[in-house]
């Protein structure tokens, strides 16, 4: 199998459709990955945005911070991190381990592994760069229009773990992100016999949900992004470069927004008596 040659179940929906898999069996199953993962997420996303509505009827004065300290003091602080970037990878493992069957290697199957590199971090620098400068003038016209709410990073404090920990959750949202959109429930609606517009809408719309808590103008480019990595995914087969471009965004996201914050304060910089939105319980890891 080539680069660019989607692997055999993305190609012959007929064959895998008719693989015995019990439907019901499926929707269970699906249910349970996404109420365990990215579907709890979105759900408490979503009602932090209709919460927020209700409440002060604006999206202007409002701000939500990623990555929070979990604890005033360092060691406890990195502790926690870590052991919050683990545990939310347990996600991702489950996914995997879902998709795993006798002789067929579901890493191999999704493409997240290390076969192509260079091809996928090609890839992954161009979705990067078409995502990622578009997304900057979305967020710029959602706070301009009141559709979107002020998004403020972690601080880089001198401290020397501050970086190392914004790099792991940039990996850590990548993986959860991707793996599950698009690897797990492209393979599992697939087997379902949806088709592959149906699919790429359907989750690229559960996507926008995941990030509702940051305003209408974040749904809309993750709806967006959600339709680009999706078609990439069914012409590519592999996932690796998507996981790549989003951690890559990510990272200028978490690293980069404070030096935003300082030149250009009035469109990244914290809103005028801010009133805190509510933090999703557990908070989406994604910017």
């Amino acid at each position: 199998m080539t680069a660019s040659e989607p692997p055999a179940d993305v190609r012959n929906p007929t064959e895998v459709a008719a693989s015995g898999y019990s439907r019901t069996r499926l929707w269970w199953e699906i249910a349970l990955a996404l109420g365990l993962t990215v579907g709890r997420s979105a759900v408490y996303s979503v009602l932090s945005l209709i919460r927020t509505l209700v409440e002060s009827g604006s999206l202007a004065n409002q701000e939500t911070q990623l990555n929070q300290p979990q604890d005033a003091a360092a060691f406890w602080d990195i502790t926690y991190q870590v052991l919050g970037w683990g545990f939310g990878l347990m996600g991702v493992a489950l996914a995997v381990f879902l998709l795993w069957e006798p002789g067929n290697n579901a890493l191999h199957r999704i493409g997240l592994d290390f076969r192509h590199v260079g091809s996928d971090i090609l890839r992954a620098l161009l979705l990067a760069a078409v995502i990622g400068i578009p997304g900057l003038g979305l967020y710029a016209l959602g706070r301009a229009l009141d559709l979107t709410v002020a998004v403020r990073a972690s601080p880089l404090d001198p401290s020397w773990w501050t970086i190392p920990l914004l790099l792991l959750a940039a990996v850590r949202a990548g993986l959860t992100e991707e793996v599950i959109f698009i690897g797990y429930l492209f393979d599992r609606l697939h087997r379902l016999g949806w088709g592959w517009w149906t699919i790429i809408l359907s989750t690229a719309a559960l996507r926008g949900a995941y990030h509702a808590y940051q305003g209408f103008g974040a749904i809309v480019g993750n709806i967006a992004m959600g339709i680009l990595f999706g078609w990439c995914y069914r012409r590519w087969g592999r996932v690796m470069p998507l996981v790549l471009a989003h951690t890559v965004l990510d990272v200028v996201a978490f690293v980069g927004y404070p030096l935003a914050a300082a030149l250009w304060p009035g469109v990244f910089g914290p809103p005028v008596s801010p009133t805190p939105s509510p933090t999703p319980t557990p908070s989406p890891t994604s910017a």
